[in-house]
């Protein structure tokens, strides 16, 4: 639907401002009003900013948590924030010039670049928060098993930063042949899934069961199972 308007602005482009467009941008506003969590990728860094709803002379207010400075630098300068053409969020300074510029690319989730410094990704406060919560439940000793129970493999999956959103997971000594020959170095949480990654760009997705299990898909005879230890 949200694409649909944005490519009915895109053929009714006049100087007058469509009903279409003026109803996307409200609803994107309306949308963004609440508290949002300001971050590097890989969530070192994080910042939590307030969008507001109410106007001021150089666009609608916001709110900057007392560490946000410190922990990101260039929000220092961010003083209010606006809607900018069919599908930008603008954080801007008080001439209104941009500070970061925000596209959705998931649902929820926002990306922006700041040149010479990288991708900051802007979510859903208590999005981020349950994230990352999840995260840190997956963190610690996990066991292989096969259908019939038998442990096939120990591996930890840690926090440690391994660049691209991933951290580093190892293998334990005595690993099934198959298992150690994919070994997995890298690990993730994506939508839903646990993704274990070797050097070699080999990936293997896990999903959770109805059991509180996690089974690789796609599923098979003799599937392979991970559990938390």
């Amino acid at each position: 639907m949200k694409h649909a308007a944005l490519l009915a602005c895109a053929l009714l482009a006049m100087p007058a401002v469509s009903p279409v467009c003026a109803q996307d941008a409200a609803s994107l506003k309306q949308e963004m009003i609440g508290q949002w969590e300001l971050s590097t990728t890989d969530r070192s860094k994080t910042c939590v900013v307030t969008l507001k709803g109410d106007s001021t002379s150089h666009g609608l207010k916001l709110a900057l948590e007392p560490g946000c400075a410190a922990a990101l630098p260039f929000t220092k300068d961010i003083t209010n924030w606006s809607i900018k053409g069919l599908d930008i969020v603008r954080l801007q300074d008080a001439k209104e010039e941009s500070v970061l510029d925000f596209t959705e690319v998931e649902t929820g989730i926002f990306e922006g670049v700041r040149p010479n410094e990288g991708v900051y990704i802007l979510q859903n406060l208590a999005a981020a928060r349950s994230l990352a919560k999840s995260m840190d439940q997956m963190i610690g000793d996990w066991a292989m098993v096969r259908g019939d129970g038998n442990t096939v493999c120990g591996l930890t999956l840690t926090n440690n930063d391994a660049g691209s959103d991933n951290f580093q997971v190892f293998l334990k000594p005595k690993c099934d042949p198959v298992i150690a020959a994919f070994a997995p170095t890298q690990w993730r949480l994506e939508r839903g899934q646990i993704l274990l990654m070797s050097d070699r760009g080999e990936t293997w997705h896990f999903e959770a069961d109805d059991n509180a299990q996690w089974r690789l898909v796609p599923d098979s005879a003799d599937p392979l199972i991970m559990l938390r230890q």
